[in-house]
């Protein structure tokens, strides 16, 4: 990320001047100095790192108090011209909190700097190796990251309700960096530190090759793929983002999961919502995981009620003609077997993102299903609900919705009767639907969101028969930074997402009550982890299972995506308890043909989701 220190300031009227000063004593032991708005002279610091804005200097006083950075951020376009590493140089200046954002922390700054002076040059300047316990350069410190814990305003659980209760800036609590990962680095603030055993998180995070990592230090969530998952009340404060050089090259734009980087010497700095580091010059990939990409999942339908196979796919704002076609297909062929369904989200109208009042959505469809065709030899069928144009979300004219591709070799709708888009689904005595397919709908609820699609089908044989709840909630848009002032952060939509799930699950709650040995799936990308109160009320309410829990999947593979520093699960499938008493190991599985692979390769920025299920009849 290209760095920018214009900051908005926090005070600008300086107390009295303090004379003789280490930097453990500016930076102090909490989060913003107790020295802010101050004036001080005769401070004495060993250069350790040059920046395109300022210098980067190390107390040459250190203490041993784990809470305190030695080091800090001398804020001046100018101070550095005739300075280089290694120097120890003795200056006077301000201490100044800065920050871009209210929803960021303060990051504590000298600036003015006056009266600098050289007191000796050729000095050794050696970094801090995260992951070990240091002694000398910066005192006797533990540096190893925690693991599990990002503030002790979290209560415990960074997503833990209600959101924003507390913010850092106003509490500014004593930093505790042996239990917490956020405090931990700001005990680091400023540090020219080493990390070894670099490893990338995914595919760089944004267009100026910032990157996830985490190195040679203990972390808790490791997947098999070299990634950390996020598992509750554990969303890895262990990690750090790569920023931009401050010689000027750029890190690499090809980064994967798991890839393996050079090691990496640079700063610590709070730059835009995340704890970074600075590399002196950027690091470069050694190795990469193979197979470059997962192997087709074994679950493949048999075409009986005993053996259906059922997945969920969002196959990010598609649209028709677009050059993904092919691997998106390839995808549900190839790596998803030919499913007998499948529920996509979505799906964007004719014209795409064109503002133009188009809805119906057969086209991007038909393309779809043309090319399965072309790989499978099944002549796929979809059947959708067309929206209210603009009501439901998305990018503005996409009018994105859910839908089912099916096959109709082994399903069909049973006793269709689709409703409109302003046609809300109710479970009739039967149970049954009154529309097949139709939507769930209560506003506000699902205001500028995606209405559950629901249907009731059987198979061609007629010994199956079973309901499926297409869902996609609300996003998460307006959360912040999990590293940012709000405690604990805001997590962006969860009201309306708690209503939603209050909704869908009355709703499948219905169908329960008539039969309670009816076959029903509910699948999608909920947009919440499974251990948030969303998806907890959904379950409870529901009476529905989690199929990553029945198949027993490994907390740390229950992943469908990746967002900063972790992998997570967005897209979940759940199913009635009828379903679930048959459902095996080998039976459920999440398929990384997106966060394993290249940005090349990369169809969509979730994963998809393939079960085997029997929808058998009593």
């Amino acid at each position: 990320m290209k760095l920018s220190y214009h900051f908005t300031a926090f005070g600008l009227i300086l107390s009295p001047l303090a004379s003789a000063i280490t930097v453990a004593e500016i930076t102090g032991n909490k989060y913003l100095s107790p020295l802010s708005r101050s004036a001080f002279t005769n401070l004495t610091g060993l250069v350790t790192a040059k920046g395109p804005n300022g210098i980067w200097i190390r107390s040459t006083q250190p203490d041993d108090d784990e809470r305190t950075s030695e080091s800090i951020y001398v804020f001046s376009r100018t101070v550095g011209a005739n300075l280089v590493a290694g120097d120890i140089v003795m200056l006077d200046g301000n201490v100044t909190e800065f920050r871009s954002s209210s929803a960021y922390l303060f990051l504590t700054e000298i600036t003015d700097p006056r009266n600098v002076q050289v007191v000796s040059k050729g000095n050794p300047v050696n970094p801090v190796v995260l992951g070990a316990r240091t002694s000398g350069i910066i005192g006797d410190k533990d540096v190893n990251p925690p693991t599990e814990q990002y503030s002790g305003l979290d209560n415990g659980d960074v997503f833990g309700v209600p959101n924003n209760v507390s913010r850092i800036s106003q509490v500014n609590p004593q930093l505790e960096p042996i239990m917490y990962g956020m405090d931990f680095f700001e005990s680091l603030s400023g540090e020219l530190v080493a990390i070894q055993g670099v490893t990338a998180l995914g595919r760089p995070a944004n267009r100026f090759g910032d990157q996830w990592v985490y190195g040679n230090w203990t972390v808790t969530g490791r997947n098999t793929r070299g990634g950390l998952t996020v598992t509750d009340r554990d969303s890895n404060p262990e990690t750090i983002i790569v920023g931009s050089p401050l010689d000027g090259t750029r890190n690499p734009n090809t980064t994967k999961l798991g890839d393996s980087l050079t090691d990496i010497i640079g700063i610590v700095q709070y730059n835009f919502g995340f704890y970074s580091i600075l590399p002196l010059t950027a690091p470069s990939v050694i190795s990469s995981q193979s197979p470059g990409l997962p192997p087709p999942s074994g679950i493949k339908s048999k075409g009986r009620c005993n053996h259906l196979s059922i997945a969920t796919y969002n196959i990010e704002n598609f649209t028709p003609g677009n050059d993904r076609i092919p691997l998106v297909a390839d995808h549900i062929a190839t790596y998803l077997g030919a499913p007998s369904v499948v529920f996509l989200q979505e799906v964007q109208d004719n014209s795409g993102a064109t503002n133009d009042g188009t809805v119906d959505a057969n086209l991007t469809l038909s393309d779809l299903t043309q090319a399965l065709e072309e790989r499978t030899g099944t002549p796929y069928l979809f059947v959708d609900v067309d929206p209210v144009n603009n009501a439901d979300g998305g990018e503005p004219g996409g009018n994105i919705r859910n839908a089912y591709l099916y096959n109709p070799n082994e399903v069909r709708l049973y006793k269709p009767n689709p409703g409109s888009s302003i046609d809300a689904n109710a479970v009739l005595p039967g149970p049954s639907l009154r529309f097949n397919p139709g939507r769930i709908d209560a506003p506000p609820v699902f205001a500028s969101s995606r209405k559950p699609l629901v249907a009731q089908w059987e198979t061609l044989d007629g010994k199956g028969n079973f309901f499926t709840v297409n869902v996609h909630w609300t996003s998460k848009g307006g959360s912040s930074s999990l590293q940012g002032d709000p405690r604990p952060p805001v997590n962006g939509g969860i009201e309306q997402r708690n209503a939603q799930a209050n909704v869908t699950g009355s709703f499948i709650a219905q169908i329960l009550a008539q039969d309670r040995n009816a076959a029903v799936i509910a699948a999608g990308d909920f947009n919440e982890f499974t251990f948030v109160e969303p998806l907890e009320r959904f379950v409870e309410i529901s009476g529905l299972q989690d199929l990553d829990i029945v198949s027993d999947l490994p907390e740390v593979e229950r992943y469908t995506y990746t967002f900063g520093s972790s992998q997570q699960q967005l897209d979940h499938m759940y199913v009635s308890p009828s379903v679930a008493k048959y459902v095996g190991k080998k039976d459920f599985e999440h398929v990384h043909v997106n966060t394993w692979a290249a940005e090349e390769d990369v169809a969509s920025d979730h994963d998809p989701t393939v079960a085997s299920l029997n929808v058998c009849k009593g």
